[in-house]
């Protein structure tokens, strides 16, 4: 059977920081409840409760995608903060079978005008520093603040202390990890923290990460950014100038695309039509699919390096 594209049921994360933002993006969020992800592409081990994704089209409708995608591609909406966390460094993932690597980008879809993300530690903050601040709920004071605003896109790399702000909208890709040590959770309680697994993995020597964001290059009716290159994926962000059709190519690495603007339609003997929020999986070796994007649509397009190939 010839490769189509894919889309796939959401999965929906209740969090206590979450809210009803995603219902702009297309999501029946269940009543009375905050949600603050929404899985888009999963493929978890099995040991991750409702870690994989539903195919929501063509033939393969309602069945489990099961091909060890190297990928997590998400809605975050933080009503509220997020907890302080870190995700495990690559010596922490060797040394323990069950913790895994979680480098992962955020794309500012939204934002308020005091929305902020926090990266990384200030210069000088030792794991006594830190754990004394945790005790006296400083530990804000410790973190590099960044304003940020729609359209920006940061990579941090596992590792990293971070914590996403509230007010803050991003759609997220990261390798395929639901591993999180939480250091420091706003005065909430009722959540495990993971204090010392965290302080195993922070690098308290690290420089500080810096983040350019570049320049939009135009390109036919096309706007293009080309946000980051990683080990493990990379990012563009595609928009529409004009009423146009975007040729989908796709050689030995599948490709996933996001509508995060916009009502896209795919053209293919198994079509999609796509409002904003769809996320596709282009697989390797389809052919003969083009996308209708109106003017302003815009997209996000992830792509694997070629040696995440997958088998």
């Amino acid at each position: 059977m010839e490769p189509y594209p894919l889309t796939f049921e959401p999965i929906l994360r209740e969090k206590v920081w979450g809210g009803r933002t995603l219902e702009r993006f297309g999501k029946q969020l269940p009543p009375d409840v905050s949600i603050g992800e929404s899985w888009e592409l999963a493929d978890l081990p099995s040991t991750v409760p409702n870690g994989k994704s539903v195919i929501a089209n063509g033939h393969l409708a309602g069945t489990t995608l099961d091909a060890q995608f190297p990928l997590l591609i998400k809605f975050l909406d933080a009503c509220d903060n997020l907890s302080v966390q870190v995700h495990p460094s690559e010596a922490y993932a060797t040394e323990h079978q069950d913790a895994h690597l979680k480098s992962e980008a955020w794309i500012i879809l939204d934002t308020t005008p005091e929305g902020l993300i926090y990266v990384g530690l200030k210069e000088g903050t030792t794991e006594d520093v830190l754990r004394a601040s945790i005790e006296s709920n400083t530990v804000p004071e410790l973190l590099n603040a960044i304003h940020v605003k729609k359209g920006e896109c940061y990579y941090l790399p596992s590792g990293t202390c971070h914590a996403l702000g509230a007010g803050v909208l991003v759609a997220e890709v990261q390798t395929p990890s639901d591993t999180t040590f939480r250091v420091w959770d706003w005065g909430r309680s009722g959540r495990e923290m993971h204090v010392d697994q965290a302080m195993e993995c922070i690098s308290f020597d690290a420089p500080k990460l810096h983040f350019e964001q570049p320049t939009p290059l135009q390109s036919g009716k096309f706007l293009t950014t080309h946000f980051v290159d990683t080990p493990f994926f990379s990012i563009e962000r595609i928009e529409s100038t004009d009423n146009s059709e975007l040729t989908l190519v796709v050689d030995t690495t599948p490709v996933v695309l996001m509508v995060v603007e916009g009502h896209a339609k795919i053209k293919h003997e198994v079509p999609v039509d796509a409002p904003t929020g769809t996320t596709i999986l282009l697989p390797a070796g389809i052919t003969n699919a083009t996308m209708e994007m109106p003017k302003g649509t815009a997209i996000l397009r992830f792509d694997l390096p070629d040696e995440k190939l997958l088998a």
